[in-house]
């Protein structure tokens, strides 16, 4: 028997309203925001939630002089499309591309993320 359920992420970040729009219009989920918190929320009732934390500093990846700490993947149809989406939704991609089944971008606030057909 499970001792707890319906885990939720947590990302620290400068602005959590901004965070939580780019990734509840990367993913259509729905927003909640209050003062310093932000929560997107599917259909389901997955959650992810997003903090405000002062004097944030942004994961430097793929270094370790500020590890990432944590990243999301998120599966897309085409690599080239979700690539377009994420750019104009005001994510960066990364110039470090390991892998070809993936790419690897930069949230608004700096966190790693990647977009994956597998």
């Amino acid at each position: 028997m499970a001792i707890a359920r319906n885990p939720s992420f947590v990302i620290d970040c400068p602005d959590p309203g901004a965070l939580a729009r780019f990734y509840a219009t990367m993913l259509d989920w729905k927003i909640d925001e209050s003062d310093g918190w932000a929560d997107i929320r599917a259909d389901n009732g997955q959650c992810i939630s997003f903090q405000q934390v002062a004097g944030y500093s942004a994961p430097v990846w793929p270094g370790q002089e500020r590890p990432q700490q944590m990243h999301i993947d998120v599966i897309v149809d085409d690599l080239d499309a979700g690539e377009a989406a994420v750019l104009a939704l005001g994510a960066t991609k990364h110039e470090h591309q390991p892998g070809t089944t993936f790419r690897v971008f930069l949230d608004p606030a700096g966190h790693p993320f990647c977009l994956c057909v597998s």
